[in-house]
C-alpha cells in the first residue's frame, strides 16, 4: 500500500507571510445553534500563504493567472534532494549527486525544520543558475521549503526570471522535514482562481511502491 506525506504547513492565524502581506483571518458568517443549522466561515488571506503554486502572472504583469495554468507540472514523478544548511542559495553543488536520471519535478529540503509558525528573513533561496541547469535537465516544476525562490531581499527576482523564460513552475512553503531524500509522486494542485497571480495548494506525497 502506497504511504502518503502531508508536505503542507497548517493554515491558521500565525501563519507567516512576506512582512507586509495578508496573514490568515476567519470571521463567521453564520455559526451553528438553535436558530442556523451550519457553521459558514469567511476566510481572507495572501494567495502566498502557506503551500502554493506560483503563477506567472505573479511575475510577469501579462502572465498566466493561476487558474488558467496547465496541471500537469503539479502531478507526476518527484524527486527530494536534501541540501539542509547549504547557506543562502542552493547551489548546483549542493544538487549535482542527485540529478542522474532526474524527473520533471525537484523539491529541495533545506530546513531541518520548516518554520511554520514564524517569518524566517534569512531563508534559503535558488541560486538562478542552478534553476537554468534544471531546466536543461528537463525539470517542469521546482519547489522548496521556504518562502521563496528568490531571496527576501531580491529586488531583481533573477530565480523568478528564470522561472519565467524557461516555463518552470514553482512550489513555494513546503513542509519536507519527514521526507527522505529519494522519489516520490508529487500532488500539488493549484486551484482554479482565474484573477489570481499565485494559489494554494494541498501538497502531498505518495511513495511509488
Amino acid at each position: 500500500m502506497s504511504r502518503i506525506w502531508d508536505i503542507s504547513p497548517p493554515l491558521r492565524a500565525d501563519s507567516p507571510v512576506f512582512p507586509g502581506d495578508t496573514p490568515y483571518s476567519q470571521r463567521w458568517h453564520a455559526q451553528f445553534g438553535e436558530k442556523c443549522p451550519v457553521n459558514v466561515a469567511t476566510l481572507t488571506f495572501t494567495a502566498h500563504l502557506g503551500a502554493h503554486a506560483d503563477a506567472p502572472l505573479h511575475y510577469s504583469a501579462d502572465g498566466a493567472t493561476a487558474g488558467a495554468l496547465d496541471l500537469t507540472p503539479y502531478l507526476g514523478p518527484c524527486r527530494v534532494i536534501h541540501a539542509i544548511g547549504c547557506g543562502p542559495l542552493i547551489r548546483w553543488e549542493h544538487l549535482a549527486g542527485f540529478t542522474k536520471s532526474l524527473p520533471p519535478r525537484v523539491l529541495v529540503r533545506t530546513c531541518e525544520r520548516a518554520p511554520v509558525d514564524r517569518w524566517d528573513p534569512g531563508f534559503t533561496a535558488f541560486a538562478p543558475e542552478t534553476l537554468e541547469k534544471l531546466a536543461d535537465l528537463g525539470v517542469k516544476l521546482v519547489g522548496l521549503d521556504t518562502a521563496s525562490i528568490d531571496p527576501a531581499t531580491s529586488k531583481t527576482l533573477d530565480s523568478h526570471r528564470v522561472a519565467l523564460r524557461r516555463d518552470l513552475r514553482i512550489l513555494e512553503n513546503l513542509v519536507l522535514d519527514a521526507v527522505p531524500a529519494g522519489d516520490y509522486e508529487l500532488i500539488a494542485l493549484p486551484l482554479k482562481l482565474m484573477t489570481a497571480d499565485a494559489s494554494p495548494v494541498r501538497a502531498v506525497l505518495r511513495s511509488l511502491t
